[in-house]
C-alpha cells in the first residue's frame, strides 16, 4: 500500500507500482471504439502509461495535452491515457482537444488494471478511482520508469517519463 495526497489529504492505494526492471501486467482496457485492447496491441513499441482519475479535471487534461504534444516525437513509442471515464467521454476530450498522438483507455471493462497496477484508491474522496501515476515500458512491456505522483492534484514529472523513453 502507497500514501499519496488529495489537496494535502492522506489517501492510500491498493498497492505499489510495478518494480523497475518487472514484467508490466497485461490489462483489458476498453478504447473509444468500445473494443478490449491488451499490452498485446501495442507490441514491440515503447509504452507511456499515464495514468489519471479523469480527463474532467484540469490536471489530468493538462498531462494528456503534454503527452501528446510530446508523443507526436517518440519514434516508436506509443502514449496510453488510462482513466475511469467511459470511452465516449474520452472520445470527445481528446475530439474537442483535437489530441491524435494519445490512446485512450477506459477502465470500464477493466477494472483489475488499477489493482494490478497498485493505483486504486481505496479511502478518501476520490475512492475507486486511480491514483495519478506514469508507468513507461519498453518494446518488451518491462517497466524502465515509474512515478507515483505524491499529490493528486500535481502533474507528474514529464522530462523523467519522457528520457525514460528515449
Amino acid at each position: 500500500m502507497a500514501q499519496v495526497t488529495f489537496k494535502g489529504t492522506p489517501i492510500h492505494t491498493n498497492g505499489e507500482l510495478p518494480a523497475v526492471g518487472a514484467k508490466a501486467p497485461d490489462f483489458k482496457l476498453t478504447s473509444t471504439d468500445l473494443k478490449d485492447v491488451s499490452l498485446a496491441e501495442f507490441k514491440g513499441k515503447k509504452k507511456i502509461l499515464n495514468i489519471v482519475p479523469s480527463l474532467d479535471t484540469s490536471v489530468c487534461a493538462t498531462s494528456t495535452r503534454r503527452f501528446n504534444e510530446a508523443a507526436g516525437r517518440l519514434p516508436n513509442a506509443v502514449v496510453l491515457v488510462v482513466s475511469s471515464d467511459l470511452p465516449f467521454a474520452a472520445k470527445r476530450f481528446c475530439t474537442t482537444e483535437g489530441l491524435q498522438n494519445v490512446v485512450p483507455l477506459s477502465l470500464m471493462r477493466g477494472k483489475n488494471f488499477a489493482k494490478d497496477y497498485g493505483v486504486l484508491l481505496e479511502d478518501g474522496p476520490l475512492a475507486g478511482l486511480t491514483a495519478r501515476a506514469v508507468v513507461v515500458l519498453d518494446e518488451n512491456d518491462k517497466v524502465v520508469y515509474r512515478q507515483l505522483v505524491p499529490e493528486i492534484a500535481q502533474e507528474p514529472d514529464y522530462d523523467k517519463a519522457l528520457a525514460a523513453v528515449r
